[in-house]
C-alpha cells in the first residue's frame, strides 16, 4: 500500500552494471535442493518457528520436497513476500529454481514491473536470449527506483535470460492516478463483498498512520483493488504454469488476488496455491493461504514516528 503514495512521485533511473546468469538444470537442481539460502534478516533468528513451513489448511508442518510437490503441479502459483525482506528474496529464487529444475516452467509475473513496461522486457529477454546482454540491467528494464534494486536484482536477473516470459502485473503511474481521479466500478461478486472492502480499508488507515482522509479511502481501495485486479488479469492471460511474486497484501485468498481470479474466471480459483513468506514472530491468518514459511526478520521501523 505505501508503494503506491512513493509512486506518485516516482523517477525512472539505472542503477549499478549487473551480468547475466546463465540457466544449467543440472546446476541448479544440485543447488536447490542440497542448500538453502542462509539467513541475512538479523531479528528473531532464534524464534522457533524459523525456517518452519506449515500447512494452513492443516496446521501441520510440511517438508520442501512436499511444498515444492504442491506447487509444482498447480497452474498457478502466488507467492506473497514483504518487500524489505532479503530471506523473502533469497527463497523465491531458490523456490523458482528448484520448480525450473522439476517442470517447464510457462512464465512468472512481477508486481515489480508495471505493464507500460512489457515491451521493453520482451525486447530485453530476446536480445538477453541472442547473447547481447546489457552492462546495466536496470536502465535496460526501466527499473521503478522505489523497487530496491539491492533486493530485487538477483531475482530479476535471473528471470531474464530464461526461455519463459517475465511478464509486467502491476499498473503503471498515469493508470493509477486516473484511476483515483476517477475510481471505476469493480466488477465481480468474491472481491467486491462488505467484508473485503472494510478490511481493506482498515488495512489502508493502519499503513498510512490513520491519517489519510475518509474522503480519500474510496479512491485509495479502488487502486489497491484495481491493482490487484491487474495482476490477476495477466496470470490469467500468462503461459502456464504462471507464477506471480508480489506483496503478501495482494496474494491473500481472503483479500487480494484469489478473489479477482475468482470473479474473472471461476475454474481458476481451484488450480491457485499460495505460500506467504512472513516474519517468525509474525502472525498469519490460516485463511489467507495454503502455506507460510517463516523467516527472521528486518529491524522494526515506526513509519509513522516522524509524520
Amino acid at each position: 500500500m505505501r508503494w503506491f503514495v512513493c509512486a506518485l512521485i516516482i523517477l525512472l533511473s539505472g542503477c549499478q552494471a549487473v551480468s547475466m546468469p546463465q540457466r544449467d538444470h543440472a546446476a541448479t537442481k544440485s543447488a536447490t535442493e542440497d542448500a538453502l539460502p542462509e539467513w541475512q534478516s538479523p531479528r528473531a533468528r532464534e524464534h522457533p518457528r524459523v525456517g518452519h513451513i506449515l500447512d494452513l489448511r492443516t496446521g501441520a508442518r510440511v517438508t520442501l520436497p512436499q511444498l515444492l510437490a504442491e506447487l509444482a503441479d498447480a497452474p498457478l502459483v502466488l507467492l506473497g513476500e514483504k518487500h524489505d525482506n532479503p530471506d523473502h528474496h533469497a527463497l523465491q529464487l531458490w523456490l523458482i529454481q528448484a520448480l525450473d529444475a522439476r517442470r517447464a516452467q510457462g512464465s512468472v509475473v512481477l508486481e515489480m514491473l508495471t505493464v507500460n513496461q512489457q515491451e521493453r522486457v520482451n525486447h530485453l529477454q530476446k536480445q538477453v536470449r541472442a547473447g547481447r546482454v546489457p552492462t546495466d540491467l536496470p536502465a535496460a528494464l526501466d527499473w521503478h527506483t522505489g523497487w530496491d534494486w539491492q533486493q530485487y536484482g538477483d531475482l530479476v536477473s535471473y528471470l531474464v535470460p530464461q526461455s519463459y516470459p517475465l511478464l509486467a502485473g502491476n499498473l503503471n503511474r498515469d493508470a493509477l492516478m486516473e484511476i483515483y481521479r476517477n475510481p471505476p466500478k469493480l466488477s465481480g461478486i468474491a472481491s467486491t463483498g462488505e467484508d473485503v472492502r472494510l478490511r481493506l480499508s482498515a488495512q489502508i488507515r493502519e499503513s498510512h498512520c490513520h491519517t489519510l482522509a475518509e474522503a480519500q479511502l474510496p479512491a485509495m481501495l479502488a487502486v489497491q483493488q484495481q491493482r490487484d485486479r491487474s495482476m490477476a488479469t495477466v496470470m490469467l492471460a500468462a503461459p502456464r504454469p504462471t507464477l506471480l511474486i508480489a506483496g503478501a497484501y495482494h496474494v491473500r485468498y481472503d483479500l487480494g488476488i484469489p478473489l479477482h481470479i475468482q470473479d474473472l474466471h471461476r475454474e481458476g480459483a481451484s488450480q491457485q496455491r499460495v505460500l506467504i513468506f512472513a516474519e517468525a514472530d509474525q502472525a498469519i491468518d490460516t485463511s489467507s493461504a495454503d502455506f507460510v514459511w517463516y523467516t527472521p526478520a528486518v529491524e522494526e521501523q515506526d513509519y509513522c514516528a516522524n509524520l
